[in-house]
């Protein structure tokens, strides 16, 4: 396989292709796929299958109107623990992939140590989430709630 000299990632031009046209479409037939990167429906199997193991490829699965099954309240919460050491990480870690309601936890630098997005039917539903769940975490001193009033850009294709 020749590789495409502007990359140092290991992915030739076709690669490139095959994973845009799979962000925009996880379900694109295999055939439809080979035909829009100029290559046979075996070979571009076997890539999209190497894409896969080799990891370039998480997942491939439906993104939900959030709407449609009463989650369309996005909030964003900042979350600062009493303390910062790897013992208070690990535990508030284990604690935040235990919770079906969280859709990304992000360890950041600044003024807060996470951020968490949450999808919610409404503020009540987010209020009770809180005072019964978010604030109960190990070693959380101060929560900040962002209520997103509009998404402008959510998951976006990555450009690469």
């Amino acid at each position: 396989m020749q590789k495409d000299s502007s990359t140092s990632i290991g992915l030739d031009r076709t690669d490139r292709k095959i994973l845009k046209l799979l962000q925009a479409d996880g379900r694109i037939a295999n055939a439809d796929l080979a035909k829009r990167v100029h290559v046979s429906p075996a070979t571009c199997h076997r890539r999209t299958q190497r894409l896969i193991a080799e990891g370039y490829v998480r997942a491939v699965r439906a993104e939900i109107a959030p709407a449609k099954v009463e989650r369309g309240a996005l909030v964003i919460v900042g979350v600062v623990l009493d303390r910062s050491t790897p013992e208070s990480f690990a535990a508030f870690e284990a604690a935040i992939r235990k919770f079906n309601f969280i859709l990304d936890c992000h360890l950041v630098a600044g003024d807060f140590d996470y951020f968490l997005k949450i999808r919610v039917r409404d503020m009540a539903d987010f209020n009770k989430l809180h005072g019964e769940r978010l604030i109960a975490l190990p070693g959380v001193r101060q929560t900040r709630t962002f209520f997103v009033m509009k998404e402008v850009v959510d998951n976006a294709p990555l450009d690469f």
